[in-house]
């Protein structure tokens, strides 16, 4: 039975499963105080990685915190200020992190990815943005054995999840790419692994398509919900109600405090990341990278070459500290030699997001607990582009009623009760 369902938030967990519903024969409308994909969806790494299914919390992780830390060009920075309010998360990020668990989140996280290329691929193709879409794979470089061997846990959890990682050494890897730094003695190449050209213009190009298929784009924020009983019926915002007798929250960073209205107190922080671009770079990879030590991406776009990463535990409120972003870029010319020493800055953009992300590294997707007519969708910490696809066809499949693409258990809001 076709229904009325409201999506809140027009990034590209909330359009992709707007789409997904629309294709169901729903009268679907997104609900948003900006543009669609101008939040987090706008400025991150852009992989659809099917193999990202190691955990941010490994055993282990907890050990090299003091040392990220400590080096002004690390992975990771926490503003001192931010961490009373911090601190119960990172409690149970640490707690996450058990062999036990990682392995069940692994597990998780390949039947969340690992179709994210073929399930993304229709809605682009029938967008009309399929160019948008390319399957190159992805290369992490190492620049010592020991760098690599400490990455070991990672790989078997790839491989035990069927995962093929193809490992290069030092002269393998000049000859697939000369343009990479003759620093880097190890590689692991993932071939599955897919990336988008532009992330903006995919988002905007799918809520586009949307638009013309009777879907509606409305800029308001959401504050909660009307319910009768457990029943649905609207969404209360900024900009009035909105009836639906289906809602979906897909708010990213900002979906803590509805699902708090809903019952679900749940865990949700910000990542915040960091981008940097260069228009017209000097050279471009062949495929796009990660910095296995940096922990940070490489990627080839139309709109030029993108650093993006980092990690800044600072919450919502905070303003930007670009820095973060310029690291990114003296980080990069250690990968690509081959890039100029310094860059007028008409030829630099800088951007910083909001990653939503829970401390076991699994998104929220499933029905709220005082309604079963709200589902989750946010959460996606490092992987929402990858996850978009198939988290937006799980919520389809949720709110027809039918058997889901995927199981649905390990994503539960319950799970933090």
């Amino acid at each position: 039975m076709a229904k009325r369902v409201g999506v809140i938030g027009a990034g590209m967990v909330g359009i992709a499963a707007a789409s997904w519903l629309q294709r169901d024969g729903h009268e679907v409308f997104v609900l948003d105080p900006g543009g669609p994909g101008e939040a987090t969806s706008f400025g991150n790494a852009g992989f659809l990685s099917g193999g990202s299914v190691v955990p941010m919390s490994m055993p282990g992780t907890l050990w090299n915190v003091p040392r990220w830390l400590l080096d002004p060009m690390g992975p990771l920075s926490i503003r001192w200020r931010y961490l009373p309010i911090l601190a119960p998360w990172l409690i149970r990020f640490v707690r996450s992190g058990s062999p036990d668990r990682v392995t069940a989140q692994a597990r998780a996280l390949r039947s969340l990815l690992g179709p994210t290329v073929d399930t993304m691929l229709p809605l682009a193709r029938d967008a009309g943005c399929a160019d948008l879409i390319q399957r190159k794979g992805t290369l992490t470089l190492y620049r010592s054995q020991e760098s690599f061997a400490k990455d070991a846990l990672g790989y078997k959890l790839r491989r035990d999840n069927g995962v093929v990682v193809t490992e290069l050494n030092a002269d393998e890897l000049r000859q697939y790419d000369p343009t990479l730094s003759r620093d880097f003695v190890r590689g692991a190449l993932v071939e599955e692994n897919g990336h988008i050209g532009n992330p903006h213009r995919l988002v905007r190009t799918l809520a586009e398509a949307l638009a013309r298929n009777g879907g509606q784009l409305r800029q308001a924020r959401a504050l909660g919900f009307d319910l009768d009983g457990g029943k649905l019926k609207a969404i209360r915002t900024d900009q009035g109600v909105f009836p639906c007798d289906a809602a979906v929250v897909a708010a990213g960073a900002w979906s803590k405090p509805l699902a708090a209205t809903l019952g679900d107190p749940v865990p949700l922080e910000t990542e915040r990341g960091y981008h940097i671009m260069i228009r017209d770079p000097e050279v471009q990879p062949r495929l796009p990278l990660m910095d296995g030590e940096g922990k940070f991406a490489v990627t080839p776009m139309e709109t030029g070459l993108r650093f993006a990463g980092t990690v800044e535990l600072a919450g919502l409120s905070a303003p930007p500290d670009w820095r973060r972003a310029r690291i990114l870029l003296e980080q990069g010319r250690r990968i690509l030699p081959g890039l100029a020493a310094s860059y007028p800055e008409e030829r630099l953009s800088m951007w910083m997001g909001h990653r939503p992300s829970l401390p076991d590294s699994l998104p929220c997707i499933g029905p709220s607990r005082l309604s079963p007519d709200v589902i989750y969708a946010f959460g996606h910490g490092h992987v929402g582009m990858a996850g978009s696809p198939v988290t937006g066809k799980l919520v389809a499949d949720l709110v027809a009623g039918r058997k889901p693409l995927i199981d649905p258990a390990p994503f539960s809001a319950q799970r933090f009760r």
